[in-house]
């Protein structure tokens, strides 16, 4: 760089510092010192989980905001994305396959391609309501075609009607994350913020894009203090605490899994007694956030009828015991193994094939 040589912010160190200096020093057009500070800063909250793709696109950002490039229309749309617009839905009429089908292909908007999902979701799950014995792709297929004849999207109500007062088109749920400071009276978020679906970095400004729509329902919930620790009497988790320990795990707490917290259960780590108070002694796992922890339903089941067994260190961090002995750590940032020699002295237990964390099928 023109500015001289790069170094990474101070929550960037190690390997993963060392990749985004690499990236922004080798990056074309070169990055000045402003515009690398600029990358620095939108990943060193999440360095640890940023990947290759989520990098490049944040550089070609930075390339963008800080006009270091000309604008080149003719680049492939993926690597060019802030020039070239890549949304598309195109028919592939010349390729009709012998079944009768034709093939799809579309770029989207995220929302969009959300909503899309959720409609044809929607519209599967009623044709196997009505009897459809089709396979599950199938009938997403046929529900799409549905939304092609039946024009869901157009609007009856007319050029000149009040679109304050029609219903909410959107309906699709995005749970944006930014960071927020305050400057006199006024809240300033930063602009870059993670999303839940997708685990992917999201700008500020597709955010205000997808919300500028009058007829887009819009949600402001209240910031949830993921340290406190809550609890309730009862078996069943309520809302409020739901949300602080999806929001606290992001993801399943097994080890490498990724699913999305969000979607799948919230587990007591230590077993509740639904006799505990009724027979006066104390309850060994109450419903609170020291004892909970997000699960995808694969991971709940096996933890629940095999001999894995996992607990909880400290707010958001596991550690979780294979059939065989071994130990791995887990928390938002990721796994790792614990090597109990290094603790101990001891030798190790020697690794099988039975012993590492299953894939979920």
């Amino acid at each position: 760089m023109g500015a001289g040589p790069h170094r990474p912010g101070p929550g960037l160190a190690g390997p993963r510092g060392r990749a985004v200096a690499e990236t922004t020093i080798h990056t074309t057009p070169s990055l000045t010192r402003e515009a690398a500070e600029f990358v620095d800063a939108q990943v060193a909250a999440v360095a640890g989980r940023v990947g290759p793709a989520q990098l490049d696109r944040l550089v070609a950002e930075a390339i963008q905001r800080y006009d270091l490039a000309d604008v080149d229309p003719t680049q492939d749309p993926e690597d060019g994305y802030l020039h070239v617009d890549p949304r598309h839905a195109t028919i592939h009429d010349d390729d009709v396959h012998f079944a009768g089908t034709m093939r799809l292909e579309a770029e989207l908007d995220i929302a969009d391609a959300l909503d899309l999902d959720r409609a044809l979701a929607h519209g599967a799950a009623s044709l196997k309501a009505l009897g459809s014995d089709a396979p599950l792709d199938a009938r997403r297929s046929a529900a799409l075609g549905d939304l092609a004849r039946t024009q869901t999207a157009l609007d009856l109500a007319g050029a000149g009607a009040d679109t304050q007062r029609l219903p909410a088109a959107r309906e699709v749920v995005l749970h944006a994350h930014f960071d927020a400071s305050v400057d006199g009276l006024a809240t300033v978020f930063g602009p870059t913020g993670r999303m839940e679906e997708g685990q992917r970095l999201v700008l500020l400004d597709q955010v205000q894009s997808w919300c500028g729509d009058s007829r887009t329902k819009v949600t402001v919930k209240p910031v949830i203090d993921l340290n406190a620790d809550l609890f309730t009497p009862t078996y069943e988790v309520p809302d409020r605490i739901r949300e602080q320990v999806i929001l606290r795990d992001r993801t399943c707490a097994f080890p490498w899994c990724t699913r999305p917290a969000r979607r799948g259960d919230v587990d007591h780590i230590v077993e509740f007694d639904h006799d505990a108070d009724t027979a006066g002694r104390p309850q060994p796992g109450p419903t609170a956030t020291r004892n909970l922890a997000c699960l995808c339903r694969f991971h709940h089941r096996l933890k629940t009828h095999t001999a894995w067994r996992y607990r909880m260190t400290s707010n958001g961090r596991f550690e979780w015991t294979s059939p065989h002995g071994h130990r791995y750590r887990r928390d938002r940032h990721g796994t790792g193994p614990i090597d109990d020699s290094l603790v101990t002295g001891a030798s190790a237990p020697s690794s099988t094939d039975e012993d590492q964390p299953p894939e979920r099928p």
